[in-house]
């Protein structure tokens, strides 16, 4: 036989930070943080702003990707 209680469930959700009484998970700010930091880091290596915004996209969305499905991948297993 199975029991279940409900008030003992377990919620497993995405750590989060008050910014301005909105609640953000701690995976969109790093990857904010991340794509800032990689676009400054090459407009002033390579001096081309468009090249920079194309790049840093691309590495915050995977950031924000592997914070998403990370999780899911290992429930799955």
């Amino acid at each position: 036989m199975v029991v279940v209680n409900p008030e003992r469930a377990v919620t497993r959700g995405a750590h989060e930070v008050d910014i301005a009484g909105v609640r953000w998970p701690v995976y969109k700010l790093e990857a904010l943080a991340l794509g800032l930091f990689v676009a400054l880091a090459l407009v002033l290596i390579t001096g081309s702003a468009q090249l920079a915004v194309l790049v840093a996209a691309a590495v915050a969305a995977v950031r924000w990707a592997v914070a998403v499905i990370g999780p899911r991948i290992h429930s799955m297993s």
